[in-house]
């Protein structure tokens, strides 16, 4: 029985609308990873399609389409798709290399847990400003981004009109580099206070020769880096904020490279 809003002739329409909802559901934070149950996001990309499809069908391309062709359409929505929610995760990735890098200063460098979206095993501070990341993420409503994001991308870049040829893989890139910039600096000011701690201890070993400056060191850092992380994590918090917040002006600037 046909759905009142999809016809029965519009079958392939919908189905390419369904693919890029079901891309980048499979990619954005939160509902990528295996928390998530495969028949959930599953469910929850055809309803948004099924929603979205009425409000994006002059975009989408009608009539019935050839195998191959439909074939290559249906290859090109899942790449835009993945390519949307990666743009998003290189925020997670960035907060978490900036977690891993001063989780070694503070001396948990073989301190790891599994991670349920990646089901790999990461440091303890990284997961753990991951873990906040996410929640800033639903905190200013960024799954909306995502819904805007999807909806006017049939608008500039309907199935069919997408070139990955041009300045796309240069833009991404681009990006890639300055989250790892992001990372380092959001964590800037506890690896100094950690690098110039562990300086003092050096001077303090050479002073008295007696202190042992190894034992010392563990509780110092540890306690030392949960505390100006803590101290910081308004400032951690607003700036992933924004980040997040400026997601749609990049989904708008890489709609223009493809």
């Amino acid at each position: 029985m046909d759905l009142p809003i999809i016809p029965w002739d519009s079958w392939q329409s919908f189905l390419l609308c369904f693919i890029r909802v079901v891309a980048l559901i499979g990619s954005m934070p939160v509902f990528s990873g295996s928390q998530s149950p495969v028949k959930v996001r599953a469910g929850l990309a055809f309803m948004l399609a099924v929603l979205i499809f009425p409000v994006v069908r002059t975009h989408v391309p009608q009539g019935t389409l050839e195998p191959i062709g439909l074939m290559l359409l249906m290859v090109q929505e899942t790449l835009f798709g993945v390519l949307l929610g990666f743009i998003a995760r290189l925020i997670l990735i960035a907060i978490q290399f900036g977690g891993t890098v001063i989780g070694y200063q503070m001396g948990f460098a073989q301190a790891n847990i599994l991670d349920p979206q990646s089901q790999q095993q990461v440091p303890l501070m990284g997961q753990f400003l991951n873990v906040v990341a996410i929640l800033v993420f639903l905190a200013v409503d960024g799954h909306h981004i995502f819904l805007q994001a999807l909806v006017r991308s049939y608008e500039v870049l309907p199935p069919g009109g997408l070139d990955f040829s041009g300045r796309t893989m240069p833009y991404v890139m681009e990006l890639t580099g300055d989250m790892f910039v992001l990372g380092l600096k959001l964590v800037a000011p506890v690896m100094v206070v950690l690098v110039l701690t562990m300086f003092a201890l050096g001077i303090m070993s050479r002073l008295m020769p007696q202190l042992n400056v190894l034992m010392l060191s563990f509780p110092l850092k540890i306690g030392l880096g949960i505390f100006l992380i803590g101290v910081g994590m308004n400032v951690i918090v607003a700036i992933l904020g924004q980040e997040f917040q400026d997601l749609t002006q990049r989904f708008l600037h890489l709609f223009q490279t493809l």
